[in-house]
Protein backbone atom coordinates (compact mmCIF):
# COMPACT_ATOMS: atom_id res chain seq x y z
CA UNK A 1 0.00 0.00 0.00
CA UNK A 2 1.32 3.00 -0.90
CA UNK A 3 1.68 5.81 1.74
CA UNK A 4 0.41 9.12 1.26
CA UNK A 5 3.25 11.01 2.40
CA UNK A 6 6.62 11.00 3.43
CA UNK A 7 6.69 10.53 7.51
CA UNK A 8 7.24 12.15 10.24
CA UNK A 9 3.52 12.98 10.44
CA UNK A 10 2.56 16.10 12.85
CA UNK A 11 -1.33 14.91 14.10
CA UNK A 12 -2.36 18.16 15.54
CA UNK A 13 -5.48 18.07 18.59
CA UNK A 14 -7.84 20.62 17.09
CA UNK A 15 -8.58 21.87 13.42
CA UNK A 16 -10.03 24.96 12.36
CA UNK A 17 -13.55 24.10 12.38
CA UNK A 18 -13.67 23.08 15.92
CA UNK A 19 -11.79 26.38 16.76
CA UNK A 20 -14.49 28.44 14.74
CA UNK A 21 -16.74 26.22 16.52
CA UNK A 22 -15.97 27.24 19.90
CA UNK A 23 -15.90 30.84 19.27
CA UNK A 24 -19.52 30.68 17.99
CA UNK A 25 -20.33 28.57 21.28
CA UNK A 26 -18.52 31.60 23.54
CA UNK A 27 -21.06 34.11 21.33
CA UNK A 28 -24.22 32.60 22.18
CA UNK A 29 -24.86 33.55 25.77
CA UNK A 30 -24.66 37.39 24.35
CA UNK A 31 -25.82 36.87 21.05
CA UNK A 32 -28.82 34.89 22.57
CA UNK A 33 -29.13 38.10 25.28
CA UNK A 34 -29.21 40.66 21.81
CA UNK A 35 -32.11 38.28 20.60
CA UNK A 36 -34.12 38.78 24.41
CA UNK A 37 -33.46 42.66 24.01
CA UNK A 38 -34.31 43.51 20.21
CA UNK A 39 -36.81 40.75 19.36
CA UNK A 40 -37.60 39.28 15.71
CA UNK A 41 -34.99 42.49 13.96
CA UNK A 42 -32.26 41.04 15.92
CA UNK A 43 -33.07 37.72 14.74
CA UNK A 44 -33.53 38.22 11.14
CA UNK A 45 -30.47 40.57 10.95
CA UNK A 46 -28.67 37.60 12.10
CA UNK A 47 -30.05 35.11 10.03
CA UNK A 48 -29.81 37.21 7.03
CA UNK A 49 -26.29 37.93 7.63
CA UNK A 50 -25.21 34.72 7.90
CA UNK A 51 -27.40 33.22 5.09
CA UNK A 52 -25.47 36.15 2.70
CA UNK A 53 -22.14 35.04 3.78
CA UNK A 54 -22.45 30.97 3.17
CA UNK A 55 -24.36 32.07 -0.30
CA UNK A 56 -21.87 34.61 -1.35
CA UNK A 57 -18.78 32.31 -0.50
CA UNK A 58 -20.10 29.18 -2.25
CA UNK A 59 -20.72 31.46 -5.67
CA UNK A 60 -17.19 32.54 -5.40
CA UNK A 61 -15.99 29.07 -4.52
CA UNK A 62 -18.04 28.48 -7.76
CA UNK A 63 -16.53 30.90 -10.17
CA UNK A 64 -12.79 29.91 -9.13
CA UNK A 65 -13.51 26.42 -10.02
CA UNK A 66 -12.41 25.11 -6.34
CA UNK A 67 -14.66 22.67 -4.04
CA UNK A 68 -17.23 24.50 -1.88
CA UNK A 69 -18.20 22.34 0.97
CA UNK A 70 -14.74 22.39 2.86
CA UNK A 71 -14.33 25.84 2.81
CA UNK A 72 -17.61 26.27 3.95
CA UNK A 73 -18.06 23.43 6.80
CA UNK A 74 -14.65 25.28 8.33
CA UNK A 75 -17.17 27.93 9.83
CA UNK A 76 -14.84 30.92 9.01
CA UNK A 77 -17.32 32.72 6.83
CA UNK A 78 -20.15 32.10 9.16
CA UNK A 79 -18.15 33.31 11.98
CA UNK A 80 -17.47 36.54 10.26
CA UNK A 81 -21.18 37.20 9.30
CA UNK A 82 -22.02 36.82 13.07
CA UNK A 83 -19.17 39.00 14.02
CA UNK A 84 -20.52 41.50 11.71
CA UNK A 85 -24.12 41.10 13.16
CA UNK A 86 -23.47 41.69 16.58
CA UNK A 87 -21.90 44.92 15.11
CA UNK A 88 -24.79 46.32 13.39
CA UNK A 89 -27.46 48.13 14.75
CA UNK A 90 -30.41 45.44 15.57
CA UNK A 91 -32.92 47.50 13.58
CA UNK A 92 -31.32 47.88 10.66
CA UNK A 93 -32.79 47.16 6.81
CA UNK A 94 -31.97 43.49 5.65
CA UNK A 95 -30.28 45.08 2.58
CA UNK A 96 -27.21 46.41 5.11
CA UNK A 97 -27.24 43.02 6.27
CA UNK A 98 -26.54 41.56 3.07
CA UNK A 99 -24.47 44.13 1.89
CA UNK A 100 -22.10 43.80 4.73
CA UNK A 101 -22.09 39.79 4.54
CA UNK A 102 -20.92 39.92 1.13
CA UNK A 103 -18.49 42.03 1.36
CA UNK A 104 -17.17 40.32 4.12
CA UNK A 105 -16.68 37.51 2.82
CA UNK A 106 -16.07 38.12 -1.10
CA UNK A 107 -13.65 41.32 -0.73
CA UNK A 108 -12.26 41.58 2.57
CA UNK A 109 -11.76 37.24 2.42
CA UNK A 110 -11.99 35.48 -0.98
CA UNK A 111 -10.16 38.46 -2.84
CA UNK A 112 -6.69 37.98 -1.12
CA UNK A 113 -6.80 34.24 -1.18
CA UNK A 114 -9.54 32.90 1.26
CA UNK A 115 -8.88 31.89 4.83
CA UNK A 116 -5.76 32.61 6.31
CA UNK A 117 -4.36 35.42 3.38
CA UNK A 118 -6.75 38.10 4.69
CA UNK A 119 -4.46 41.17 5.44
CA UNK A 120 -7.59 42.54 7.14
CA UNK A 121 -9.91 41.40 9.97
CA UNK A 122 -13.41 40.65 6.94
CA UNK A 123 -16.15 41.71 9.42
CA UNK A 124 -14.53 44.91 10.73
CA UNK A 125 -13.91 45.75 7.16
CA UNK A 126 -17.67 45.34 6.12
CA UNK A 127 -18.61 47.44 9.67
CA UNK A 128 -16.41 50.38 8.29
CA UNK A 129 -17.47 50.32 4.57
CA UNK A 130 -20.92 50.53 5.60
CA UNK A 131 -20.36 53.26 8.27
CA UNK A 132 -18.96 55.24 5.53
CA UNK A 133 -21.38 54.78 2.95
CA UNK A 134 -24.55 54.64 5.01
CA UNK A 135 -24.20 56.30 8.11
CA UNK A 136 -27.82 57.31 8.96
CA UNK A 137 -28.68 53.90 9.03
CA UNK A 138 -25.17 52.47 10.81
CA UNK A 139 -26.10 55.39 13.28
CA UNK A 140 -30.07 54.43 14.24
CA UNK A 141 -30.26 52.87 17.59
CA UNK A 142 -33.25 51.87 18.98
CA UNK A 143 -33.62 51.29 23.15
CA UNK A 144 -33.42 47.78 24.14
CA UNK A 145 -37.18 46.31 25.72
CA UNK A 146 -36.82 44.66 28.58
CA UNK A 147 -39.36 42.27 29.48
CA UNK A 148 -40.44 39.60 31.49
CA UNK A 149 -40.48 36.79 29.11
CA UNK A 150 -39.04 36.30 25.33
CA UNK A 151 -42.08 35.96 24.16
CA UNK A 152 -43.25 39.28 24.96
CA UNK A 153 -40.31 40.75 24.24
CA UNK A 154 -40.35 39.64 20.03
CA UNK A 155 -44.15 40.85 20.18
CA UNK A 156 -42.78 43.98 21.53
CA UNK A 157 -40.03 44.65 19.14
CA UNK A 158 -41.51 43.16 16.49
CA UNK A 159 -44.28 44.96 15.70
CA UNK A 160 -46.33 46.57 18.84
CA UNK A 161 -44.32 49.64 19.22
CA UNK A 162 -43.53 52.28 17.09
CA UNK A 163 -39.67 52.76 16.60
CA UNK A 164 -39.76 56.63 17.34
CA UNK A 165 -40.78 55.68 20.63
CA UNK A 166 -37.81 53.80 21.46
CA UNK A 167 -35.28 55.59 19.51
CA UNK A 168 -32.27 55.97 21.64
CA UNK A 169 -28.70 57.29 21.47
CA UNK A 170 -25.99 55.10 22.37
CA UNK A 171 -23.47 56.51 25.26
CA UNK A 172 -21.06 56.99 22.72
CA UNK A 173 -22.90 58.73 20.84
CA UNK A 174 -24.33 61.12 23.23
CA UNK A 175 -21.02 61.80 25.10
CA UNK A 176 -19.78 62.93 22.00
CA UNK A 177 -22.59 65.06 21.14
CA UNK A 178 -22.64 66.84 25.03
CA UNK A 179 -18.97 66.85 24.28
CA UNK A 180 -19.06 69.51 21.04
CA UNK A 181 -22.16 71.06 22.80
CA UNK A 182 -19.69 72.31 25.04
CA UNK A 183 -21.53 70.13 28.10
CA UNK A 184 -19.27 68.78 30.61
CA UNK A 185 -19.51 65.20 30.69
CA UNK A 186 -19.36 64.70 34.39
CA UNK A 187 -23.15 66.81 34.21
CA UNK A 188 -24.59 65.29 30.65
CA UNK A 189 -23.84 61.85 31.87
CA UNK A 190 -25.87 61.84 35.48
CA UNK A 191 -28.83 60.00 35.11
CA UNK A 192 -27.65 58.97 31.77
CA UNK A 193 -25.52 56.27 32.44
CA UNK A 194 -24.56 53.96 35.47
CA UNK A 195 -21.49 51.33 34.91
CA UNK A 196 -24.08 48.15 35.45
CA UNK A 197 -25.96 49.06 32.76
CA UNK A 198 -23.71 47.94 29.89
CA UNK A 199 -22.93 44.84 31.84
CA UNK A 200 -26.62 44.27 31.57
CA UNK A 201 -27.84 45.10 28.21
CA UNK A 202 -30.02 48.11 29.31
CA UNK A 203 -28.22 50.77 27.26
CA UNK A 204 -29.05 51.48 23.33
CA UNK A 205 -26.32 49.69 21.11
CA UNK A 206 -25.57 46.71 18.75
CA UNK A 207 -26.40 43.25 20.41
CA UNK A 208 -22.06 42.88 20.80
CA UNK A 209 -22.47 46.63 22.88
CA UNK A 210 -25.20 46.08 24.99
CA UNK A 211 -23.53 42.37 26.68
CA UNK A 212 -20.12 42.69 28.13
CA UNK A 213 -20.44 40.24 31.34
CA UNK A 214 -21.79 37.74 28.59
CA UNK A 215 -18.79 38.92 26.42
CA UNK A 216 -15.92 38.80 29.19
CA UNK A 217 -17.24 35.39 30.21
CA UNK A 218 -17.26 33.94 26.82
CA UNK A 219 -13.81 35.58 25.97
CA UNK A 220 -12.57 33.99 29.63
CA UNK A 221 -13.71 30.73 28.29
CA UNK A 222 -11.57 31.34 24.78
CA UNK A 223 -8.19 31.88 26.97
CA UNK A 224 -9.65 28.87 29.33
CA UNK A 225 -9.73 26.39 26.24
CA UNK A 226 -6.21 28.29 24.75
CA UNK A 227 -8.14 29.46 21.60
CA UNK A 228 -6.89 32.84 22.33
CA UNK A 229 -4.07 34.10 24.37
CA UNK A 230 -4.22 36.48 27.24
CA UNK A 231 -1.66 39.12 25.52
CA UNK A 232 -4.15 40.98 22.98
CA UNK A 233 -7.20 40.87 25.14
CA UNK A 234 -5.15 42.67 28.18
CA UNK A 235 -3.37 44.35 26.52
CA UNK A 236 -6.54 46.13 24.66
CA UNK A 237 -8.12 47.16 27.61
CA UNK A 238 -5.11 48.53 28.99
CA UNK A 239 -4.51 50.56 25.90
CA UNK A 240 -8.35 52.37 26.22
CA UNK A 241 -8.19 52.46 30.04
CA UNK A 242 -5.16 53.90 31.25
CA UNK A 243 -5.09 57.23 28.25
CA UNK A 244 -8.95 57.34 29.82
CA UNK A 245 -8.15 57.70 33.41
CA UNK A 246 -4.87 59.84 33.09
CA UNK A 247 -7.23 62.10 31.29
CA UNK A 248 -10.24 62.24 33.04
CA UNK A 249 -8.47 62.67 36.08
CA UNK A 250 -7.28 66.04 34.99
CA UNK A 251 -10.50 67.36 33.11
CA UNK A 252 -13.56 64.94 33.77
CA UNK A 253 -15.67 67.47 31.97
CA UNK A 254 -13.89 66.99 28.89
CA UNK A 255 -12.98 63.27 28.96
CA UNK A 256 -14.75 60.06 29.73
CA UNK A 257 -13.65 57.48 32.75
CA UNK A 258 -12.03 54.05 32.26
CA UNK A 259 -15.73 52.63 33.18
CA UNK A 260 -17.68 54.64 30.37
CA UNK A 261 -14.83 53.29 27.62
CA UNK A 262 -14.62 49.77 28.40
CA UNK A 263 -18.55 49.14 29.28
CA UNK A 264 -20.09 50.97 26.03
CA UNK A 265 -19.18 50.58 22.40
CA UNK A 266 -17.41 47.19 20.93
CA UNK A 267 -14.23 47.05 23.24
CA UNK A 268 -15.01 43.74 25.11
CA UNK A 269 -16.19 42.44 21.88
CA UNK A 270 -13.20 43.62 20.14
CA UNK A 271 -10.53 42.82 22.58
CA UNK A 272 -11.42 39.18 22.66
CA UNK A 273 -13.27 37.67 19.56
CA UNK A 274 -12.02 40.45 16.87
CA UNK A 275 -8.20 41.80 17.43
CA UNK A 276 -7.53 38.26 18.42
CA UNK A 277 -8.17 36.66 15.10
CA UNK A 278 -4.92 34.71 14.47
CA UNK A 279 -4.66 35.50 10.53
CA UNK A 280 -4.62 39.45 10.71
CA UNK A 281 -2.55 39.57 14.42
CA UNK A 282 0.84 39.13 15.07
CA UNK A 283 2.55 35.75 15.71
CA UNK A 284 4.58 36.48 19.11
CA UNK A 285 3.42 37.07 22.41
CA UNK A 286 5.13 40.61 22.56
CA UNK A 287 4.05 41.48 19.11
CA UNK A 288 0.32 40.42 19.85
CA UNK A 289 0.84 42.78 23.36
CA UNK A 290 2.19 45.90 20.98
CA UNK A 291 -0.63 45.00 18.62
CA UNK A 292 -3.65 44.96 21.60
CA UNK A 293 -2.04 48.02 22.65
CA UNK A 294 -2.31 49.84 19.55
CA UNK A 295 -5.58 48.68 19.24
CA UNK A 296 -6.33 49.82 22.51
CA UNK A 297 -4.83 53.18 21.81
CA UNK A 298 -6.52 54.12 18.42
CA UNK A 299 -9.79 52.94 20.03
CA UNK A 300 -9.40 56.14 22.72
CA UNK A 301 -7.98 58.52 20.08
CA UNK A 302 -10.86 57.92 17.85
CA UNK A 303 -13.52 58.34 20.28
CA UNK A 304 -12.15 61.24 21.81
CA UNK A 305 -11.08 63.35 18.54
CA UNK A 306 -12.62 61.56 15.54
CA UNK A 307 -15.43 62.48 13.87
CA UNK A 308 -17.22 59.02 14.77
CA UNK A 309 -18.09 58.08 18.07
CA UNK A 310 -16.92 54.68 18.16
CA UNK A 311 -13.56 53.38 16.81
CA UNK A 312 -13.16 49.91 17.36
CA UNK A 313 -12.84 48.77 13.96
CA UNK A 314 -10.66 51.29 12.78
CA UNK A 315 -8.53 50.87 15.20
CA UNK A 316 -8.15 46.94 14.77
CA UNK A 317 -7.74 47.94 10.55
CA UNK A 318 -5.54 50.32 10.95
CA UNK A 319 -3.16 47.80 13.29
CA UNK A 320 -3.61 45.01 11.10
CA UNK A 321 -1.29 47.11 8.63
CA UNK A 322 0.83 47.29 11.49
CA UNK A 323 0.94 43.07 11.70
CA UNK A 324 3.53 42.76 9.26
CA UNK A 325 5.85 45.63 10.57
CA UNK A 326 5.55 44.37 13.99
CA UNK A 327 6.41 40.35 12.71
CA UNK A 328 9.62 41.67 10.61
CA UNK A 329 10.27 43.21 13.99
CA UNK A 330 9.66 40.50 16.64
CA UNK A 331 10.36 37.15 15.77
CA UNK A 332 10.47 33.97 18.05
CA UNK A 333 13.52 32.25 18.48
CA UNK A 334 14.39 29.48 16.00
CA UNK A 335 15.00 26.55 17.40
CA UNK A 336 19.06 25.63 18.20
CA UNK A 337 19.56 29.27 17.80
CA UNK A 338 19.91 32.98 19.85
CA UNK A 339 17.82 35.60 19.83
CA UNK A 340 20.73 37.46 17.09
CA UNK A 341 20.37 33.86 14.90
CA UNK A 342 23.27 32.31 15.84
CA UNK A 343 23.93 28.77 16.13
CA UNK A 344 23.72 27.71 20.10
CA UNK A 345 27.39 25.81 21.52
CA UNK A 346 26.56 22.02 21.14
CA UNK A 347 26.33 20.86 24.86
CA UNK A 348 28.86 17.98 25.60
CA UNK A 349 27.90 14.77 26.32
CA UNK A 350 25.53 15.20 23.40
Amino acid sequence: MTPIAHSPHAHAPISISKVMTTVMLALTPATLLGFWLYGWPAINLWVICILAAILGEAFVLRLQQRAIKPALMDGSGILTAWLLALSLPPFSPWWIAVLGSLFAVIIGKQVFGGLGQNVFNPAMAARVMLLISFPLEMTTWVAPALHPGFVESLHLTFGSQSLDGMASASLLGHAKTEFTRGIGLDQSLTGYYAPLDMLWGSRAGSAGETAALLLLAGGVFLIWRRIITWHIPVAMLLGVALPALLFSLIDPNHYAGPLVHLLSGGVILGAFFIATDPVTSPNTALGQFIFGLGCGLLTWIIRTWGGYPEGVAFAVLLMNTATPLIDQYIKPRIYGRDRRGAALPAKKGV
